[in-house]
């Protein structure tokens, strides 16, 4: 929003949200039926190929809003070293806004302006004469206007909105106010409507500029004022003296050496719009908290689509997908393009242990300090929490942390203050280990509801203070700790208020609307984290996981050993808990009731 919003700066559908597309709908199918019933000569071609040119500028921008994102997180041919953040994402999520403003009003054209229907796909003499026109007083007249623009009446009113974003991307040069976008489509249909009225207009294709140009103009605000022609900064001085220099260094640039990998996976189908690279509205919201049904499941088509292309394509190895900034730190998330399905068939578990084994050694080779195992990639079905790896490879230089440790600690230092007694229940992991000796340890009173996990626990050396319930009554506490594994009629049984905290990497069914759930172990990031713009999986905002937390604290307090594989280290858990907090990660708030 502007500093001081003047009038029509809202879009008149704003209040339709996901709707807005309906707009369309009734003109698109006008055109399909009236083509399909029209005679030979009273066809309209051109009519009929609004709606998809829509979607195909639709699809045009979500490519270069992917191929933008991943060069940012590669750290290749960056301009600006600022970081982008959710505001920006929220900012700029209207940016489709102008696709169907322009869609309607070339519907309008089409109806009313002589010479606009029934037009050839191509014409040299239009396209020369659009081209003429848009070179010449086109560009003059929005080189002016865009100066205007910057006058602080028009500016605080409706300018400041889009110069809102320091980091250009390709979206930003879109997203503007209701007016100025009415003031661009009257300026950019000049061309359109001399072709028109000369009776030679075709349907043509759009031009593009170079994305150092535009920064320019965001981070020094008064040059570089042109659009597709920079002759007019050139003629009136406003050129700014680094263009050039800019492009050519940011082309030179290698892709960036990150300190910490994160390296994980996808989890269900959807997972794949949580992934930084795709749609910036929908990954800077967490997991299975997006659009509403009807929109999700009228997806279905590209999920599927696109989630085959991924696994098949790129199955055999992995790829940066998001790239932040802690302090002087640099720490990268990496994919490896398999879905949680995969990881429980045995089957697939070679292929993937290849995958993690060959992303672990060319991390090594690239001086990476710290690689942290996220999700199913550190099971111990699958390479017993990492120790397949250090065995195999005993001189790696690059550290392997399974992130149990920080997460065990994160559980511990969850449960409320006061607490004597806590509920146990879910599969035995290392995690759960961990969390269980060291509650036995400060005195509190484990109750663990099966008998082959209470066996289990005694022989790892966690018999003190802990309890097997025998009863087949309602359980008394009112703090549980859940895993995987956690039964629908167990969850049932729990008393109204129960607070239940998962120790497990995914968050169980919340079928309790009496009960409190919190996250799945993970910190808030300090603020001095940059280009924090996406949620991790079903996190918050600027909340991360604790077992990405693990990698970070490792290389942060430099140190040498593994943290992986069957032993945990459960005498560590505060000192790893104190790092955390030493470095500004905060823990996540607790509900009200449980303070």
């Amino acid at each position: 929003m502007a500093s001081r919003p003047g009038v029509l700066t809202e879009w008149p559908w704003s209040p339709l949200g996901d709707f807005k597309y309906l707009l369309v709908v009734p003109l698109a199918i006008a055109s399909i039926i009236s083509y399909m019933t029209a005679e030979e000569e009273e066809k309209d071609l051109g009519r009929m190929l609004i709606v998809a040119l829509m979607l195909w500028r639709i699809v045009h921008s979500q490519i270069w809003i992917s191929v933008s994102r991943q060069k940012t997180a590669k750290g290749t041919k960056k301009i600006v070293y600022k970081p982008i953040e959710f505001e920006q994402v929220d900012r700029e999520r209207s940016w489709d806004d102008q696709i169907i403003f322009n869609t309607l009003f070339m519907y309008l054209l089409n109806s009313k302006l002589p010479g606009s229907s029934r037009i050839p796909i191509w014409r040299l003499d239009g396209a020369i004469l659009i081209a003429l026109i848009h070179a010449g007083p086109v560009e003059f007249l929005y080189y002016w206007f865009h100066r205007a623009l910057h006058h602080h009446f028009l500016y605080s009113r409706y300018h400041s909105h889009h110069h809102s974003s320091i980091v250009t991307k390709p979206i930003t040069s879109v997203v503007h106010p209701f007016a100025e976008h009415i003031a661009y489509t009257i300026l950019f249909a000049i061309p359109i409507v001399a072709a028109s009225l000369c009776g030679i207009l075709s349907i043509f294709s759009f031009l593009c500029y170079t994305p150092s140009f535009h920064s320019l103009h965001h981070t020094q605000f008064r040059t570089n004022y042109s659009l597709f022609m920079p002759i007019y900064d050139y003629i009136y001085g406003t050129t700014d003296k680094c263009t050039e220099s800019l492009y050519e260094n940011s082309l030179e640039r290698e892709e960036e050496s990150p300190d910490v990998i994160h390296l994980t996976h996808l989890t269900t189908l959807d997972s794949i719009y949580q992934m930084r690279l795709g749609f910036p509205s929908f990954s800077s919201r967490p997991l299975w908290s997006r659009s509403p049904w009807y929109l999700t499941y009228s997806m279905w088509p590209f999920t599927l689509l696109f989630s085959f292309v991924l696994t098949s394509a790129v199955s055999s190895c992995t790829f940066v997908f998001e790239r932040n900034r802690l302090r002087n730190l640099i720490h990268h998330s990496h994919l490896l393009p398999k879905f949680g399905f995969h990881y429980k068939s045995q089957r697939h578990h070679r292929s993937i242990n290849n995958i993690i084994e060959a992303a672990i050694i060319e991390a090594d080779e690239k001086g990476v300090k710290v690689m942290s195992l996220g999700l199913m990639n550190t099971s111990e079905e699958l390479n017993g929490y990492g120790e397949l790896y250090v065995q195999k490879h005993p001189n790696l230089k690059i550290r392997l942390v399974d992130g149990s440790s920080m997460a065990a600690a994160v559980v511990v230092n969850s449960i409320p203050t006061g607490t004597t007694e806590v509920v146990f229940r879910g599969n035995l992991t290392k995690i759960a280990s961990a969390i269980v000796f060291s509650l036995s340890q400060k005195g509190i009173k484990v109750v663990v509801l099966r008998e082959e996990e209470y066996t289990k626990l005694i022989k790892s050396g966690a018999d003190e203070n802990l309890v097997l319930f025998s009863s087949n009554n309602c359980y008394s506490s009112t703090v549980w700790l859940v895993g995987d594994g956690l039964g629908k009629e167990e969850q049932m049984k729990a008393k109204e208020g129960t607070l239940f905290i998962p120790f497990s990497q995914f968050p169980p069914d919340k079928l309790r609307k009496d009960c409190f759930y919190h996250p799945t172990p993970a910190m808030l990031v300090p603020k001095s984290a940059q280009n924090i713009d996406s949620c991790e999986n079903w996190l918050g905002r600027r909340v991360m996981s604790a077992w990405r937390i693990g990698g970070i604290v490792h290389a942060l307090e430099g140190w040498e050993e593994h943290d992986c594989g069957n032993t945990c280290k459960f005498l560590r858990l505060h000192a790893i808990w104190e790092a955390a907090l030493r470095h500004d990660f905060q823990p996540l708030q607790l509900p009200p009731s449980h303070l």
